[in-house]
């Protein structure tokens, strides 16, 4: 469902000279996998994201997402994908319903589809208590959810989330790594960026590790364990990672 072959992405460095954020990337998510993208910060998960969501151009490699290519064909990648990130980037004057309609908008929802579509969501996320709230009066939780709404308003095959726990308290981050579980249950494939090891745990089928733009590893926790010798997932991690 996602491929990788070769992904790069070069930005200019202080002496001009091309530095590689991602460097030479190459792996598969399947369908209906939740793959963990784990590492450090400036690991270059991110980077890898934008590329997939065609929000940047690869230097050099290819990627498809859903069979289409993220750099030949980015408005098909768009409607085959659902992004969602800590940053809620939720509007303070719109209610949660207005702003879930305004996006399934976006992607061609129209009367009495969208008004089915966003009773199923609200229903699903727990969101009618706040169906008329404002963004401006909403908690962190409510933001989020909002959140989640829009990036499954047109119901993507494809979900791409970069580390969207990050700086949300603990209940927040439970709701969110339920709704994610709830996802999978439902068979989509799931490209979850992280860098804490519980959340691998409890979600991922597959991980590949990153370090300074490159896979430093890629497998199941358990075969990365066993090939490396360590029990303890912390301990795996920053043996890969060099920390």
């Amino acid at each position: 469902m996602i491929e990788l072959d070769g992904l790069t992405k070069s930005f200019a460095g202080p002496d001009g000279k091309p530095v590689a954020a991602v460097d030479d990337l190459t792996f598969t998510v399947n369908p209906g996998e939740v793959f963990g993208l784990l590492g450090p910060n400036g690991a270059g998960k991110t980077t890898t994201l934008r590329m997939l969501c065609t929000v940047l151009k690869p230097t050099a490699g290819f990627a498809t997402v859903a069979g289409h290519d993220v750099a030949t064909d980015p408005s098909a990648v768009r409607r085959s994908i659902g992004f969602l990130s800590a940053n809620t980037g939720v509007y303070d004057r719109m209610t949660a319903w207005e702003m879930v309609a305004y996006y399934g908008k976006l992607y061609g929802l129209r009367g009495d589809a969208l008004t089915a579509r966003l009773e199923t969501l609200f229903d699903a996320l727990q969101m009618n208590d706040f169906r008329n709230v404002v963004g401006g009066r909403m908690s962190t939780g409510m933001k989020q959810k909002v959140s989640i709404a829009r990036a499954l308003v047109h119901d993507p095959p494809v979900l791409i989330f970069d580390e969207p726990t990050a700086g949300l308290d603990v209940l927040v981050q439970r709701a969110v790594l339920q709704s994610i579980a709830k996802l999978k249950a439902e068979g989509k494939t799931i490209l979850f960026s992280t860098h804490i090891m519980t959340e691998v745990q409890k979600l991922c089928d597959r991980v590949a590790v990153m370090a300074k733009g490159r896979i430093a590893a890629c497998g199941t926790l358990a075969e990365l364990k066993a090939e490396h010798g360590q029990d303890d997932v912390e301990e795996l991690f920053f043996s890969l990672v060099g920390e």
